[in-house]
C-alpha cells in the first residue's frame, strides 16, 4: 500500500504544475474587469464602455466596467496596481497617467514597476472653448486679449488639478501672458456638465469629451492643443498659430495591466483590442470623438509613457505645480 501511496503522490504533483499550465492557457475563464479611473461620463469611461461588448464577445466571458475615481486618476489605477496579475484586472488611463507621478506626494505605486504597458489605444488634440452666451470669447485672440485687461481672469475648467489641460494652460499662460483662475472638476463628466451650463466660462479638455457640446452650439471652439489641426475641427486653428508659436499638448488613451501578468496574457489583449479598433464602426465612431488610433505594441506605449513623464514632470516643476492648484 505504501509504494502504491507514493506513486499516488508524485502523480499527484506532477499533475499539479500540468493543471495550472493548463488554466493558464485557457485565460479568460470568468468575468474580466476593466477600470476606469474617473467619474462616469469622461472619456476613460467612454472608452471602457466601447470597449467592453466587443472584448466579451472575444474573450467568451462577461467584461464588466468599474468607476473608481478618486486622486487624478490614481485610486483606480492604484488599484490596478496592487490587484492579481492574472488577466482579470486592466485599467483604462490617459494622459494624466503620465503627469501624476511628479504631481502627487507619496504616490502609492509605481507607474513604472507597479503596471504593465498593454496598448497605447490612441492620441488627440484638447480644445479650448468657450460658452457660447455664457462670455463674450468668440475667439483665442478675444481670451488672451480679456486675460490681460483683467489678470485673474476668466475662470477656466479642467477635469482636475495636475491634469494635462491644467499644465498645458499653465504652459500656455506663462508664453502668452494668460493668467485666469483655474477651476478643477473631479473628472470629465462634471466638467462637461459644467460648461455646457455656463457655469464656468472656459473649458479645456479632450475633443472627444467637448465635442458634442461644440456640436450642439453650447460651446465655441477658439484653438486646439495639438501641433496640426484636428479633422474633427478643421476650422479651428492650433494654440501655435494663433499667437503661442511652438505650443503643443496632446491627449492620450492607454490600458495597462498589473505588473507580472503573464506575457501570453498581455500579448493576446493587446491583439484583441487591436482587432475591436480595426472594426470600421468602432475606428468611425472614436475618430468622430477626436481619437486617432495607434493602437500600438505594449513596448511602444512604454516607451511613450516615459516620454510623456519627463516632458510633463519638467512642467510641474518650473511652474511649481502642486495637487490641488
Amino acid at each position: 500500500m505504501i509504494p502504491m501511496l507514493r506513486r499516488g503522490l508524485a502523480a499527484l504533483a506532477m499533475a499539479l504544475p500540468l493543471a495550472a499550465a493548463a488554466q493558464s492557457d485557457a485565460w479568460p475563464n470568468r468575468t474580466v474587469r476593466l477600470v476606469a479611473p474617473f467619474p462616469p461620463g469622461g472619456t476613460a469611461d467612454l472608452l471602457a464602455r466601447v470597449f467592453a461588448p466587443p472584448l466579451s464577445q472575444a474573450l467568451g466571458q462577461p467584461v464588466i466596467v468599474e468607476n473608481r475615481a478618486g486622486a487624478s486618476g490614481s485610486v483606480g489605477t492604484g488599484f490596478v496596481a496592487k490587484s492579481a496579475p492574472d488577466g482579470y484586472t486592466f485599467v483604462v488611463v490617459f494622459d494624466t497617467h503620465a503627469v501624476n507621478p511628479s504631481l502627487i506626494p507619496n504616490l502609492p505605486f509605481d507607474t513604472k514597476a507597479d503596471l504593465a504597458p498593454i496598448m497605447l489605444v490612441a492620441t488627440g488634440a484638447m480644445v479650448i472653448t468657450g460658452h457660447s452666451t455664457a462670455q463674450p470669447y468668440k475667439t483665442f485672440a478675444d481670451l488672451l486679449a480679456a486675460s490681460k485687461a483683467k489678470p485673474g481672469l476668466p475662470q477656466y475648467g479642467t477635469i482636475g488639478s495636475g491634469s494635462l489641460a491644467h499644465l498645458a494652460i499653465t504652459q500656455m499662460g506663462a508664453q502668452a501672458g494668460f493668467t485666469g483662475t483655474h477651476v478643477p472638476y473631479k473628472g470629465g463628466g462634471p466638467l462637461a456638465q459644467d460648461a455646457f451650463a455656463g457655469h464656468v466660462p472656459i473649458a479645456i479638455g479632450s475633443i472627444a469629451l467637448l465635442a458634442p457640446h461644440i456640436r450642439s452650439g453650447a460651446l465655441v471652439p477658439l484653438a486646439v492643443t495639438t501641433a496640426t489641426r484636428d479633422p474633427v475641427l478643421p476650422n479651428v486653428p492650433t494654440v501655435a498659430e494663433a499667437g503661442v508659436p511652438g505650443f503643443e499638448a496632446t491627449a492620450w488613451w492607454g490600458v495597462l495591466a498589473p505588473a507580472k501578468t503573464p506575457p501570453a496574457i498581455v500579448a493576446r489583449m493587446n491583439a484583441e483590442l487591436a482587432k475591436i479598433l480595426r472594426d470600421p464602426q468602432i475606428a468611425e465612431r472614436l475618430g468622430g470623438q477626436g481619437m486617432n488610433i495607434v493602437a500600438s505594441s505594449p513596448d511602444a506605449f512604454a516607451k511613450f509613457i516615459d516620454e510623456q513623464a519627463v516632458k510633463w514632470a519638467k512642467v510641474v516643476r518650473e511652474h511649481g505645480i502642486r495637487a490641488g492648484d
